[in-house]
């Protein structure tokens, strides 16, 4: 009996800690210079003044559903399990999209439009279901006239019901079996000698260049036989060349001179590129998404 009730104290814990927490993170690109952010915090409010509203960013450049994608990546798993996260970038707002609620294998929850927002915490976190969106029951009281404020409409209230415990996860809409839209890549790879990567995103206040080639491939990639601490390196945007460079890998920018080039690991422990104190994406014109790639070998 003591077993029985020890197996049922730590199921009951483990669910406890893989369900709501009262917490919502907002995340759009919507800008704050407006009232649009306001008005979902206003709505997750009126559904519980209790809540607690925190925003991951509403900087995403428009439209831009990759760096929405790449925010939640970078962020997600430094909030604890329970968190509803609202991501709101919806160029494709009142069309036949999805309207989704993803539990990942964390227990984290993201209310989204599934328009490749997912595609990068699907394979970092895993998800464990998906719900859509019944928007006839989670929906604010009188907004079915209105078809380009989902984020107020649908996410917030949704995300605030959820978050509050107003709804079960289940009560969000049926399960969908489908997998969820993902945008394609350059994944991180080592083929031969020629590390590869994407360009996930730029270090938008210092210009440096942050790539998804993780600490584990560059460990690998440091162990091929090399003269020098010189590499080569090649910038590609839709497969043109845009950038080809030599320069070392450092630990500290520091290590370079002034506006010189260098690798690094940087706080993700994703391999980066900089220029010391100046701004490689603006000198080089270098740009990040998916489409944008970087292939890497040792200087002969």
């Amino acid at each position: 009996m003591k077993q029985l009730l020890l197996i049922v104290s730590f199921l009951f814990s483990v669910a406890t800690a893989m369900s709501q927490n009262g917490i919502v993170v907002f995340q759009t690109d919507f800008g704050t210079k407006d009232g649009a952010v306001s008005a979902m915090k206003g709505v997750a409010s009126s559904v519980d003044a209790n809540l607690k509203l925190y925003d991951l960013t509403h900087d995403i450049p428009a439209y831009n559903i990759w760096e929405a994608a790449y925010r939640l990546d970078q962020t997600v798993a430094y909030w604890p399990a329970g968190t509803v996260f609202v991501s709101v970038v919806d160029p494709g707002v009142g069309t036949e999209r999805k309207s989704v609620v993803v539990k990942t294998k964390t227990g984290h929850f993201i209310v989204t439009p599934d328009n490749g927002t997912l595609t990068l915490i699907a394979l970092s976190l895993g998800i464990d279901s998906v719900r859509e969106i019944d928007e006839v029951k989670n929906r604010r009281k009188n907004s079915g006239a209105s078809y380009t404020f989902h984020g107020r409409d649908v996410y917030a209230y949704t995300a605030a019901r959820l978050a509050s415990h107003t709804i079960s996860y289940e009560q969000v809409g049926a399960i969908s079996n489908e997998p969820v839209h993902s945008l394609s890549f350059q994944k991180a790879s080592l083929t031969g000698t020629t590390l590869k990567g994407n360009i996930s995103i730029l270090d938008i206040q210092y210009g440096n260049i942050w790539t998804n080639i993780d600490q584990a491939y560059w460990k690998k990639f440091m162990n091929i036989p090399h003269a020098k601490n010189e590499l080569q390196v090649r910038m590609y945007h839709l497969q043109k060349l845009v950038y080809t460079g030599t320069m070392p890998f450092e630990n500290t920018f520091g290590a370079v001179g002034v506006n010189k080039p260098l690798a690094y690991l940087n706080s993700l422990m994703n391999v980066s590129f900089a220029l010391n104190q100046g701004s490689f994406a603006a000198k080089y014109h270098i740009e990040a998404g998916n489409d944008w790639t970087v292939a890497i070998d040792w200087s002969k």
